[in-house]
């Protein structure tokens, strides 16, 4: 089983801007952080700041995008934040914001690994854990909605997705990807998350996402983005495989497997984490791994 050293930041930095959710100016900071520290976020706007483990034990329900809570404070959005941070293997960093949810940006999760590029990454002294897809894995929804799991062919990790919404502006796609900060970087990074131009009216009537615009979200009328280009012919379906990077990353490990995800979002994501948890964690799962590791 391949490992490899923990990696914190350089230095800090910051950058400002404004949720995409609920359109709050916020400031948000990523700092270097001990070995075994994990990625933690603190919400440093309260009387009394919260720190919130970005674990899968910390995750809460909520629609459109992934929630961490503890004490009855929360973090929304973070998983752009996330997938950069597990996308360039910085694995103890404490992340200080001054709002419920991080900077949209331009919708991906290019300006967080500009902030990473900008901070510096120091290679620290512990290994990071390894966790290992142990046999097939599987939720779904229905019968074209879910993710499997399938271990390694050797040491990869791997995932790809397949979007297909039937007919619309959206055409069916894949995307598929070797996860690495290489991959990350030119690959999976600046694509853009994206809603039909229905759902965005919608959630504003509702008083979601009022700052959104084509700067930080792809619309899509019945003719195609509005105002935009896209980056990539497939970027919606490397957005999503992006968002799987960062929910994936809540079980605070690197991984090993090949994933297949087919039109799931944030709630399959993290329930197959929880399931990769318990699988990794069986006594028979867990003597194999150290065998392997011996061997």
């Amino acid at each position: 089983m391949s490992v490899r050293w923990q990696n914190t930041l350089s230095r800090s930095a910051a950058l400002r801007g404004f949720g995409l959710f609920g359109g709050i100016d916020v400031r948000l900071e990523l700092c270097p952080a001990p070995e075994n520290h994990g990625i933690v976020f603190e919400r440093t706007d309260l009387t009394e700041p919260v720190q919130i483990p970005a674990l899968i034990d910390y995750v809460v329900p909520r629609p459109r995008c992934t929630v961490i809570e503890q004490y009855g404070t929360c973090v929304a959005v973070i998983e752009h934040v996330m997938a950069a941070l597990a996308g360039m293997q910085i694995d103890n960093c404490l992340v200080r914001i001054d709002a419920p949810e991080p900077p949209a940006c331009d919708g991906s999760s290019q300006a967080f690994l500009d902030l990473i590029d900008a901070a510096g990454i120091d290679q620290q002294t512990a290994l990071r854990e390894v966790v290992r897809v142990p046999h097939l894995l599987e939720v779904t929804d229905s019968e074209h909605v879910g993710i499997v799991a399938l271990p390694p062919r050797e040491d990869e990790y791997e995932v790809g997705y397949l979007l297909n919404y039937g007919p619309g502006p959206i055409r069916p796609q894949a995307f598929k990807a070797h996860v690495s900060p290489v991959t990350f970087r030119n690959e999976l990074a600046s694509a853009r998350t994206f809603v039909l131009r229905e759902e965005v009216t919608a959630l504003q009537a509702s008083g979601i996402g009022l700052r959104a615009t084509p700067a930080n979200v792809v619309v899509f009328d019945t003719a195609g983005p509005i105002e935009t280009t896209l980056r990539y012919h497939d970027e919606c379906a490397r957005h999503k495989t992006l968002d799987c990077v960062g929910d994936f990353a809540l079980l605070g490990a690197d991984l090993q497997g090949q994933f297949i995800a087919q039109r799931s979002g944030h709630r399959l994501n993290h329930e197959l984490i929880r399931r990769l948890r318990h699988a990794a964690n069986s006594p028979s799962e867990t003597c194999e791994q150290h065998q392997r590791l011996a061997g």
